[in-house]
């Protein structure tokens, strides 16, 4: 669990640095540039991400701690909801689509659909740390980023039907290729099974 831990501080801690020391990351960017934040960005990224990952793994194989189970049905409202957030994923790729003319923010949104659909299906310790620090996590990001928007009045573009219908069949098949393959072989557990 301590590598879970430690993981989640690092990899949110690093995605955080815009919630809690926007002035600061700008002086840091102006010190090094662009491209040495970012490189110190992504090492800290991926390292935290490696370490939440193993960590997860080392919690599920160990005697899990159960602390609530949930009814079977709630895997399908759980399927349900991390579709929307595929969809919602996408919209934050595909430009010019009205999802992300509404929204924002989708890729937030979509890790915030994302982990509280997981806490509705998974009911042991470790998952519930980890999808509910980045349940946590999300709100907080998106409400600070809706709010530096309002401040900076930013204004995102209306989209156009057709990349909002690209955005919902890509964000659909991504949902369809994870939820019935790829989330067995990564995760080992199959939403379906």
């Amino acid at each position: 669990m301590t590598y879970l831990i430690l993981g989640l501080i690092i990899f949110l801690g690093t995605h955080s640095v815009r919630i809690y020391a926007e002035s600061w990351r700008a002086r840091t960017i102006a010190r090094v540039g662009d491209k040495g934040w970012k490189a110190v960005y992504g090492l800290m990224s991926i390292a935290g991400f490696v370490l939440l990952v193993w960590g997860f793994g080392q919690a599920r194989a160990a005697a899990p701690v159960v602390l609530y189970a949930p009814p079977v049905f709630m895997r399908h409202i759980a399927a349900l909801l991390v579709l929307i957030s595929f969809v919602l994923l996408a919209a934050a790729y595909v430009p010019g689509n009205h999802i992300k003319a509404a929204i924002g923010h989708p890729m937030v949104a979509a890790v915030k659909l994302w982990a509280f659909a997981h806490l509705l299906a998974n009911g042991r310790l470790a998952g519930v740390i980890l999808f509910g620090a980045f349940l946590v996590w999300a709100v907080v990001d998106f409400i600070v980023a809706r709010k530096r928007d309002r401040a900076a009045g930013t204004r995102y573009p209306a989209g156009s039907g057709a990349r909002t219908a690209v955005t919902v069949v890509a964000g659909v098949v991504a949902w369809v290729v994870f939820a019935f393959w790829a989330h067995r072989w990564l995760i080992g557990v199959a939403p379906f099974a």
